[in-house]
């Protein structure tokens, strides 16, 4: 199964990386900003960013002063991210969010946005326990993702303008119980922030471990 997930996300993204930067991080840019004012960390906290895609987070993290690294899977996606990246305290690296290669507690703040939805869940639990293991403890760990509208026909049309033009992966990952999962592997959760009318949420938390 895992080769099968690891081959079908480089192909997806394959072809997703030359459009991703002008469809998803300029249109929301003001929500990457938001997320990265909602760190407020202190000057040159270490930060991850992961599954980066083109950037769009780890350039709004960078612009704050933090020391960023950016990674992912695609070396597709990060091409394009190396390729506007002028900042000397931003790097971005192909590795495994699954298997990261950094140390225990290496970070003052781990995050994740619109990746969690591109994974099965054997993926996703191993993802999160690997944010967990890598951020420092009492470290602050974002999870920023898609939601669905408490209106029960906006949430069928978001639910289907959704499932449309994301991966497989996005249905069971929209319907499973995400802050179950993430208690699970001691993240509190102290702050949910609803973005996009509802259709996405910034989860705000802390390593308890």
């Amino acid at each position: 199964m895992n080769e099968e997930y690891y081959s079908y996300i480089r192909n997806w993204f394959r072809r997703e990386a030359r459009f991703y930067h002008v469809l998803v991080d300029i249109p929301f840019s003001r929500i990457r900003d938001r997320i990265a004012r909602s760190v407020d960390a202190r000057n040159g906290s270490r930060i991850l960013d992961v599954a980066t895609g083109t950037g769009g987070l780890a350039f709004a993290f960078a612009r704050r002063g933090y020391d960023v690294v950016g990674i992912d899977l695609s070396e597709d996606m990060l091409r394009v991210a190396d390729g506007m990246n002028e900042y000397q305290n931003l790097r971005f690296e192909v590795a495994d969010a699954a298997d990261m290669p950094f140390e225990d507690s290496h970070f003052d703040v781990s995050c994740i946005s619109l990746g969690l939805h591109d994974m099965p869940l054997a993926i996703r639990e191993k993802t999160v326990a690997e944010i967990v293991r890598v951020t420092k403890p009492r470290g602050i760990i974002l999870i920023v993702d898609y939601a669905l509208p408490k209106n029960r026909v906006g949430s069928c049309l978001i639910y289907r303008l959704v499932k449309s033009h994301e991966t497989k992966y996005f249905p069971e990952f929209i319907e499973s119980d995400l802050a179950a999962l993430l208690a699970r592997y001691n993240i509190g959760i102290e702050n949910e922030i609803p973005i996009a009318l509802g259709c996405g949420r910034i989860l705000k938390g802390t390593n308890k471990k």
